[in-house]
């Protein structure tokens, strides 16, 4: 399985980047993984945010091989529990789509033309993190989805 995370903006603290970098690793046993960062536009006037996003998410779908799974994260997406994560991507991999795509927007969130085209819309908490913290998050059950789907101690 190919395991892809489209995210809006770069991630800028060493260790941040070190934590990511060993999940890569990590993972690298269980599926080909790999990050795009797609270039953030810089706020300069909050009335367009709507334009920022716009120019984002242009970007974002550009970044899409076609028949790839979609599963963007949004506020309102479904919240699902460690086990019912790895269940999601036993499932996906069970109709044999081998590539997944885990989208993580900008600071104006996604646009409704990337929320559309979303097979799945996923949901960390109804609190708002940062998106360096998001990508550490998402990797790290990444991983343990594939732990769990493998039958390895990792999920306690």
């Amino acid at each position: 399985m190919n395991i892809k995370i489209i995210a809006v903006g770069r991630i800028k603290e060493q260790y941040t980047k070190d934590t990511i970098k060993e999940y890569e690793k990590r993972l690298s046993s269980f599926c080909s993984f790999s990050v795009t960062e797609i270039q953030s536009e810089q706020i300069i006037d909050e009335t367009l945010n709507e334009k920022y996003k716009e120019i984002e998410s242009r970007r974002i779908l550009q970044a899409i091989k076609p028949n790839s799974y979609i599963i963007t994260l949004e506020i309102n997406g479904k919240m699902l529990s460690s086990e019912d994560f790895a269940l999601k991507i036993k499932e996906i991999s069970n109709e044999g789509i081998n590539d997944v795509v885990f989208i993580i927007g900008g600071a104006n969130g996604l646009s409704k033309s990337v929320s559309d085209k979303a097979n799945f819309k996923m949901s960390f908490s109804k609190m708002t993190f940062t998106h360096q913290m998001v990508r550490v998050l998402l990797i790290e059950q990444i991983y343990r989805a594939f732990k769990i789907n493998a039958n390895e101690p990792y999920h306690r």
